[in-house]
């Protein structure tokens, strides 16, 4: 398709007897932001690594912008960034310093203006002549977002870029790239978080190397079956005990003080009173079963609600 930045083609790629990723198809398409979704050993990693061309496919077909990354692996290169797990900055060099760098390795010359742009939207130009290893978690990051970005790429590759980054800087690191999503670059992130997620265009949901779903956040949430209620009561293990028993409830996750309990109804039939009247029969069945309930709640479906669904059906 001309519409497609990647396209991954029937891949699988084993470690031993391990599938790291097992069959996997997708398209990614140009100037879209795509998330890769997944709990650690999902296979996040190792699509990425494939895409770069940093491994090699067991089975299957990869193009890149219609290259190869392994036979066309220097095409691949200049029209990708690729933003690794422990990018790897020099510390004892500036930010200007590790930027040209950097912009050497891709060939580059003449970078001076786009590194001066770069420094401009990631807020690091005060500190231009501050040496790496003297950077907060967050200025470093930006950093290397900056160092991935010098050589102009169309596709920028990111593996879970924001792990072990404070609130603030992750906030301002997702306004970057809303940035440079805005300017055509096409954005493809690995990340644990299903927050994170919900700011792409289109997810995909891996778990155990197999790809469960692909969709938008919203239809994704739209596709979940039944309502979600929020239940917070005491004591909890007793409340989550008789939730099990309550006709209708098809499935129940703590999330810490609180649970989210899927309702699909009985036979498909929602209580009387639709949402008001199932919240009226669980908290009714909960006091029938002396739990204390503080309240009862409809509230939407999230990614990590669909997720859970999704790993639990496959």
């Amino acid at each position: 398709m001309t519409d497609a930045a990647v396209v991954i083609d029937r891949v699988t790629k084993r470690f031993g007897p391990i599938a790291a990723v097992d069959d996997v198809s997708l398209e990614i398409r140009k100037g879209e932001m795509f998330g890769l979704i997944g709990p650690d050993g999902a296979g996040k990693t190792t699509t990425i690594r494939l895409v770069c061309g940093l491994l090699r496919a067991d089975r299957g077909r990869i193009a890149v912008l219609g290259a190869d990354p392994v036979r066309q692996h220097r095409a691949v290169t200049r029209s990708a960034g690729y933003f690794s797990q422990r990018f790897s900055l020099y510390g004892d060099l500036s930010i200007d310093e590790n930027i040209a760098f950097f912009a050497e390795i891709h060939g580059l010359t003449d970078f001076e203006g786009r590194r001066d742009r770069l420094l401009d939207m990631t807020q690091l130009t005060p500190f231009r002549h501050r040496l790496a290893d003297r950077l907060s978690g967050g200025m470093r990051q930006k950093l290397a977002l900056a160092c991935t970005l010098v050589h102009e790429p169309q596709i920028v590759l990111l593996d879970e870029p924001t792990t072990g980054v404070d609130p603030v800087s992750r906030r301002e690191f997702w306004k970057l790239l809303s940035e440079f999503l805005a300017q055509g670059i096409t954005i493809v992130m690995a990340t644990p978080y299903l927050d994170e997620a919900e700011r792409c265009s289109r997810v995909a949901l891996l778990a155990n190397g197999k790809l469960l779903v692909v969709d938008s956040p919203q239809t994704l949430r739209d596709s979940l079956p039944g309502v979600i209620l929020e239940v917070l009561a005491q004591p909890q293990p007793l409340a989550i005990e008789a939730l099990r028993s309550l006709a209708g409830v098809a499935d129940i996750q703590n999330f810490g003080e609180r649970v989210h309990v899927r309702w699909a109804g009985v036979g498909g039939r929602k209580a009387e009173g639709g949402g008001r009247g199932t919240i009226a029969e669980v908290e009714r069945h909960l006091r029938e079963h002396q739990i204390e309930v503080t309240s009862v709640r409809e509230i939407p479906a999230s990614l990590e609600d669909l997720f859970i669904n999704r790993v639990a059906a496959s």
